[in-house]
Order: structure tokens, then sequence, then C-alpha cells
């Protein structure tokens, strides 16, 4: 079923704002209070790292603890609302991020990283999979 173009473009909208205030707390927990970060994802999220997948937000939490002391500089912000019949009527968003890391304040790495967004029945926007790559 199409949407209808103010919806597309209220859809569009509201993934832009989710993306927009999630990417500045993921990146600001990263770097500054990592132990946060578990509470952004599902508890039955998964992740890959480079091409190592993580599953469940506990076992993302100890994957976080265990790397260096990170510094996160986005370049590129990219939202997108995922159409709710490829959800099974689950309200998501793509966010997909690029730009540089220093991890114990060594090199500038190049990475992108994408995010699928749901919102909860109680309207809290979590992670349910992401993805890290360093761009090199």
């Amino acid at each position: 079923m199409a949407l209808s173009s103010s919806s597309q473009f209220s859809a569009i909208d509201q993934a832009c704002e989710a993306g927009e205030q999630f990417y500045k707390v993921f990146y600001e927990n990263f770097d500054k209070k990592r132990t946060l970060l578990g509470k952004l994802y599902l508890d039955s999220a998964t992740m890959v790292w480079n091409g190592n997948p993580v599953s469940g937000s506990a076992e993302i939490t100890k994957f976080f603890d265990k790397l260096p002391v990170s510094e996160h500089r986005v370049d590129t912000l990219d939202c997108q609302p995922i159409p709710t019949e490829v959800t099974d009527n689950q309200t998501s968003v793509l966010v997909v991020t690029s730009g540089k890391v220093k991890f114990d304040g060594k090199g500038n790495f190049p990475f992108a990283q994408n995010f699928v967004l749901t919102q909860t029945p109680n309207r809290v926007w979590k992670v349910a999979s992401s993805s890290f790559r360093y761009e090199e």
C-alpha cells in the first residue's frame, strides 16, 4: 500500500528526527558513558562489527566494554523510514552514519555504521540491529 505524499513526508520527518536524536545519544555514550550503550539495544538485538557478529544486548555491552577509549566524529547522517510492510507493521528507521574514530587517541580511522531502530510499545527507539565497518 503506497503512502500519500503528506504521510510519506511525515514518516520521513519522524525518521530524521529519531535518527538525529539517536546518533547524538549513541556516540556521546560510546565515547563518554559506554556502560549505558546496552540500554539503547533491544534484548534480542544483533550487531556485526567489522564482520564479527554479536547477539543480544548483554553480549553487545560486553563487546563494547572491551574496546579502548574512543572519540567519534560523525561527518554524515542519513535517516529513512522502513516501510511497515517489511517490518510486520513495526515502526522502524534506518540510520546510516560515517565519519572518523580514534581509539586510545591514536589514528583517525574512517568508519561507516548503520542502525535499524524500532519503536517499542512505550514509544522508545531501540536498536534492533547495527553494523560497523572501518573504511580502508
